[in-house]
């Protein structure tokens, strides 16, 4: 597997789009590496804040778990 192969495959499996992946290695191409920088750390925070965001929904649900079985245990 080539050096571009891999990074490729990187790139795919940290979830980035297309636009990006060709961002990347245009930057590459370019011996722009503060810029594939500044795009892989806008995507890692971008991955961040998904998972802050899904972070809470599973808060909710816990939430609203908790309160379901102590009603339940509270009626018996």
């Amino acid at each position: 597997m080539t050096e571009h192969e891999k990074l490729l495959r990187n790139l795919n499996d940290a979830g980035c789009d297309t636009a990006t992946i060709q961002k990347f290695f245009r930057f590459q191409e370019e011996g722009r590496q503060q810029e594939q920088y500044r795009l892989l750390s806008a995507h890692r925070s971008l991955l961040l804040e998904q998972l802050h965001g899904s972070q809470q929904r599973i808060d909710c649900l816990d939430y609203l778990i908790y309160t379901m079985k102590k009603e339940q245990i509270q009626s018996k």
